[in-house]
């Protein structure tokens, strides 16, 4: 397997994903550069037990991880609401985009475990066992990790509108 078809066969799915496990925008690019270091340097260890995708998401989980741990220790938040996170590979109307962010919040909201199965799951369209396999861990726990997950996401945007509507009431004052 060479490198160049891996590239060109998995960037945007790279891309995408640490964009939906909360990799800030301004940022996106070099976790992007650094997931494809990790594929270069250690491609000859990749021995196929599992599919590369799975291999890909592994290292986008330990990318999205390491940058939201280095962030703390700079005293930098990867959390900001107010930053709009978009797919740069996508052209989207406002609409589209105000939905796109409100989602980014609501699953940067989330743990990072929870967030990787909700995103594979439900923005990926993998099935269970496939999430399963991608991110190695069992059946059992993809199911519950989706299950709080999803709780988590209702809670949020409950949470969300309730804080809109009070606005609203409010006259969209401050």
């Amino acid at each position: 397997m060479k490198f160049e078809r891996i590239y060109q066969e998995h960037f945007r799915q790279v891309w995408r994903f640490l964009a939906r496990l909360g990799v800030p925008e301004r940022d996106l690019p070099d976790a992007v550069q650094d997931v494809f270091v990790v594929v270069h340097r250690k491609l000859e260890e990749f021995e196929g037990r599992s599919r590369v995708e799975t291999w890909l998401y592994g290292i986008c989980m330990r990318v999205a991880s390491d940058r939201r741990r280095r962030a703390s220790q700079r005293w930098e938040s990867l959390e900001h609401p107010e930053e709009e996170q978009s797919d740069p590979l996508q052209n989207a109307d406002d609409e589209k985009l105000g939905l796109r962010a409100l989602a980014q919040r609501i699953l940067l909201s989330m743990p990072l475990e929870q967030r990787a199965v909700f995103v594979c799951f439900e923005l990926e369209g993998l099935s269970s066992q496939e999430v399963a396999e991608r991110l190695e861990i069992p059946l059992g726990t993809v199911h519950s990790r989706l299950r709080l997950a999803r709780a988590a996401f209702r809670k949020e945007l409950a949470r969300l509108r309730a804080r809109e509507g009070a606005w609203l009431r409010a006259g969209g004052q401050g």
